[in-house]
Formats: C-alpha cells, structure tokens, sequence
C-alpha cells in the first residue's frame, strides 16, 4: 500500500473532506455534491452578499426601492453605472450583486416586456383590425389610440415579469456551459388589471418570491430587522424614503467600506403608477433627516453612558468611609 493514501470515505464512496469543501463539485452548476449543495450556485449568492445594500418596502400608496450604490473611484460621475432601471412603464428594478451581469437582466426584462406589449397589446389589436381589407374602425377604436389607459392594461403584470425573469436566471443553472448569474434583483411594479403594486425578489438560484418588504447585500440582516419594525399597511412613500434612507446609513460602516450614493426609484399613486426615479431633491431631504436621527441617537447613548458612570461613582463614594476614618479605626486595632 506504499504511495497511497488512506481517506475517510462517507456511504457513497466519496471522500467527506472532499465533499464538505466542494472540491470537485465546483466545476460546474450541474453537479450536485453529495450533500445536495450546487457551490456554483452558493458562489452566485456570495458574490450578492457581498455587494451594495438593497432595500425594497411595498407601502400603502407604492413600492420603493433604495441601493447603496458603492463609488468605486473620486473621478466616477456619480449619476453613471446606476443599479435602479426601468424596464416599462409601469415596472422597475434594482440590483444587487455584479453590474455587468445585472445588465443583461435588465435587457432581458426589457425584452420581455415589450413582446408582452406586441404580442398581447391593444395597439396590435389596432394593427390588425386596420390591416382587413374593407373594415372601417369603430369611432370608439380610433380614439383609443393613443389611450395611455387601454394601453396599459396589456403591460405585461409585475408577477409575470418576475417570474420569467427568474425562468431565465434558473436556466444557467442547469447548463454545464454556463454560469450562474452573480446578481440578485428586487422588482417593483403596478398592474393595472389587479389594480394592485407589487414587490418581488429574483435569487441567482432562479427563486422568485413576493415580499412586503425586502433586502439584500452585505446589510440585509440589519436592514430587514428595521423593516420588520415598520408598520407597512400605513407607511406612504414619502415617509419610506426617510425610514429607507435611515437603514440604509445605519448598515454604512465609514471606517471600512467606500463611499456610496443613494439611488432611489418607485412606482407609486402620486406619480401616476409610473416607475420613475426618485427626485434629487426628495433624496437630499432623506438622507439630512437619517443623518441627523443618527447623531440624535448617538448623543442619547453617549448621554446614557454619561449618567451611568455618574450614578456608578456615586454609589462607590457612597459605600466609602469618609477620609481619615479608615487609618483610625486601624490605629485603634493595633492599639487594642
């Protein structure tokens, strides 16, 4: 047996060293290890955990979404490489994770989309029902053509957005020569044939779930604690920014990581159910108020250190024998 090493082997015959560590079941997203993990996978989620904190709040009146967009460099316009898109009129997103692989998630909603629109849409109605020889248009047709309204009700609804977003993330985890995809993306939309707004989560694993509120990157345990505080069923929009903003700073360690800019989107009653960028100036006045409940919340504890030392010392003096007590009452031992 000379040259041969001896290894603990598990029931399978595999080695459980080797298996615990991954090596040799990371070398593709379609091998399960024995344990049923798929590192690839796994390493995808890292890569999301590891990024930019990103927070999603469904309100009373909307969904908004805010990301600690991390600037990696002084001389980087700060309003470029933005991690908040569009991808309709009535839906958006945010992303969490590798930029680059978050782009080709943004065209491939995008896309999506707009052949929702083409396929199912009004105005394709209208194409077809022109392109009939000897049919003349209702009245009714013709001044619903450019209806915003008629239009909008074949958008294709946030749900299914989400979900065929997530039936393409899924598929790079099923192929030998692909990869999955280091990001992770929050959704946020209007459909207005349930008349209702919606918030999902798409996991690089391919899982899509709907939340109330959500989080990811580096400061999720944190921030999702603070949403749970919230009472979301009488939350607006506008109050969310400052309470969004809040966490969002709190999870923010200056001595360790870089500077960031605050990117925030949301789809709400007062912009008409449109998915639109929050307004600088609305953005500016949210992070004042976090920054200034932060100092407030630093001074109360540094008050409460201030009178518990004090209230420590007291108590010490107190129980002390006042000065020169203590040397007669030894004297008077010593004497006895």
């Amino acid at each position: 047996l000379s040259g041969l090493s001896v290894r603990e082997e598990n029931s399978t015959g595999v080695s459980s060293s080797m298996a615990s560590t991954g090596a040799g079941y990371d070398l593709s997203p379609t091998t399960f290890s024995p344990d049923g993990r798929i590192f690839q996978v796994e390493y995808a989620t890292k890569a999301v955990e590891n990024s930019g904190t990103v927070i999603g709040i469904k309100c009373a009146d909307g969904v908004v979404l805010a990301v600690e967009k991390v600037i990696a460099s002084k001389m980087l316009k700060t309003s470029s490489n933005r991690r908040v898109a569009t991808v309709d009129a009535h839906a958006g997103l945010a992303l969490a994770g590798l930029g680059s692989d978050g782009r080709q998630l943004v065209e491939r909603a995008r896309d999506e989309c707009a052949e929702f629109r083409d396929v199912y849409g009004f105005s394709r109605l209208l194409r077809s029902a022109a392109s009939i020889p000897n049919v003349k248009m209702s009245p009714f047709f013709c001044a619903q053509k450019s209806s915003r309204d008629v239009d909008d009700r074949s958008a294709m609804p946030p749900g299914i957005v989400a979900r065929r977003l997530a039936d393409y993330v899924h598929y790079f985890t099923i192929h030998g020569a692909l990869r999955p995809f280091g990001t992770a993306v929050a959704i946020a939309g209007y459909d207005d044939v349930s008349a209702a707004h919606e918030l999902y989560v798409v996991e690089p694993d391919g899982q899509c779930l709907r939340y109330f509120g959500c989080a990811l990157g580096k400061g999720r345990q944190s921030a999702k604690s603070e949403i749970e505080k919230l009472d979301l069923a009488t939350l607006t929009c506008r109050d969310a920014l400052n309470e969004m903003a809040k966490m969002i700073h709190t999870v923010y360690d200056e001595s360790k990581d870089k500077p960031f800019a605050l990117e925030m989107a949301w789809v709400t009653a007062a912009t008409g159910w449109r998915f639109q960028l929050v307004p600088q100036n609305l953005v500016d006045a949210a992070e004042e108020w976090a920054k200034k409940q932060l100092d407030d919340d630093d001074d109360d504890d540094d008050d409460d250190d201030d009178a518990g030392g004090a209230a420590a010392s007291g108590e010490t003096s107190a129980g002390a024998p006042p000065a020169g007590e203590g040397a007669a009452a030894d004297q008077e031992m010593k004497d006895a």
